[in-house]
């Protein structure tokens, strides 16, 4: 994800997979689903299964030791269901449902979600988003375009990266007041301050649909921002 060559590419690869629920006649809406999927990966790490001595533990480290990789695939009906049976959590937004699983071995995949479709994950908005309400935003950057499935994914990864670098206190008072976020693209000249900002910047592997080394998002929280040096 956004991090140079290094050891972390010799360690076993691990990935981190999604399921968003996407039926035919009723869609989630875009930045619905963005906001979901990026407050499924808060939960995942802020439970107790996924640190210490829990159920998840050993999978979410060894995941963290490698490559930061998401995935997210895309599921109906049965689909759902039989995805729904699989040790995970289900996180819900205004409509968009997202099921995230502990990290699994990149050719590892659980059976009923390695037949799921990445592919067909097109969202879009029915009305222009609102602005973002005060708290933690992810601004992406608006010279990208990516898929639903892959913004996804690049919203996961911005969430992660501001979690990494908040305090325990700060990390007990989002989980408290139940991971608010907002997900938004940033307009040029916004955008442009906000990389010269030091907050949390995700830079993509290029693994599928942009170049390496582009910079995909950057997590704005307000804890984040008032321990940087004052920028004007």
């Amino acid at each position: 994800m956004e991090h140079p060559q290094t050891d972390r590419d010799a360690a076993p690869q691990f990935v981190l997979p999604l399921v968003v629920r996407i039926e035919r006649e009723a869609p989630p809406a875009r930045t619905d689903a963005l906001e979901t999927a990026a407050r499924a990966v808060l939960v995942l790490l802020s439970d107790e299964r996924s640190a210490g001595d829990g159920e998840w533990a050993a999978a979410v480290r060894d995941w963290q030791d490698a490559r930061i990789r998401k995935v997210v695939r895309r599921a109906r009906r049965a689909e759902w269901r039989r995805a729904g049976a699989l040790p995970g959590i289900t996180v819900t937004g205004r409509e968009a449902e997202v099921r995230v699983f502990p990290p699994v071995p990149l050719d590892g995949w659980p059976k009923d979600l390695a037949r799921l479709q990445v592919s067909g994950t097109e969202l879009d908005d029915p009305q222009p988003p609102a602005p973002p309400a005060a708290g933690p935003v992810l601004w992406f950057n608006p010279d990208l375009e990516m898929s639903a499935g892959k913004e996804m994914a690049q919203a996961g990864h911005a969430a992660q990266l501001a979690w990494w670098d908040l305090s325990t206190d700060e990390r007990t008072a989002w989980r408290t007041a139940g991971f608010p976020l907002s997900v938004r693209t940033a307009e040029p000249t916004r955008w442009t301050a906000l990389t010269r900002s030091g907050l949390p910047a995700v830079h993509d592997a290029g693994f599928t649909e942009i170049a390496p080394g582009s910079c995909t998002v950057i997590a704005d929280h307000p804890t984040l921002r008032s321990t940087l040096p004052h920028t004007g």
